[in-house]
């Protein structure tokens, strides 16, 4: 009955916008491990919520991030460049939102520069950003092109995602060797299929 009572207590809390405590997220987890059919006070699992709650600031810590404000410092001595921006081979490590499971891949970043160029570790940082949250791999996908095409306001965007979802390699048809690939295209990338073509030859 004290679970109900905390779980009730956390709906409400998620309900009203706030977030929970650290000790009701421990209470979470120490629940799941009752649910799963464990003793959560075995000496193998008396500290697996604190580590849970740990795993999972690092798994989210996107949430604490402005992947625009990461993008707000760039430059405009190009001497004129007028080529691609890609940056290939990116690791992905997200979590899918309907399952929490882990979503595993590369990303890869490209965008064609007008006047003004981003530091290219800002472009991993803001994967990072957007990929350490809840995800659909298409929402992710789009996300992160918009906002380099916001940030900076470039000819156009290209973001490709190639990734492998545990919720179908690890459950349901626990089919391994499927990946999902992804793309969104913006600016001169969506309306040239030939510079399109150009980019995927790149990767």
């Amino acid at each position: 009955m004290d679970d109900e009572r905390a779980l009730a207590h956390q709906a409400q809390q998620a309900a009203a916008g706030q977030r929970p405590t650290r000790e009701a997220a421990e209470a979470a987890v120490e629940t799941l491990i009752r649910w799963a059919g464990d003793d959560p006070s075995r000496e193998g699992l008396r500290d697996t919520p604190q580590r849970v709650v740990r795993a999972y600031e690092e798994f989210f810590s996107g949430y604490g991030e402005d992947p625009r404000q990461l993008l707000s410092r760039t430059f405009e001595e190009v001497s004129d460049y007028q080529g691609i921006v890609l940056l290939r081979d990116i690791r992905l490590e997200s979590h899918c939102e309907h399952h929490i499971v882990p979503i595993i891949g590369t990303a890869h970043v490209a965008y064609l520069p007008d006047r003004r160029v981003v530091g290219i570790s800002k472009l991993v940082r803001v994967v990072h950003a957007f990929a350490h949250r809840l995800q659909t791999q298409e929402t992710l996908t789009a996300q992160i092109a918009q906002a380099l095409d916001e940030a900076l306001a470039p000819r156009g965007v290209g973001v490709l995602i190639d990734a492998a979802h545990q919720c179908m390699t690890t459950r349901g048809v626990r089919d391994a060797g499927v990946s999902t690939v992804t793309s969104h295209f913006t600016g001169d990338f969506a309306s040239d299929t030939a510079l399109q073509d150009r980019l995927w030859r790149l990767l």
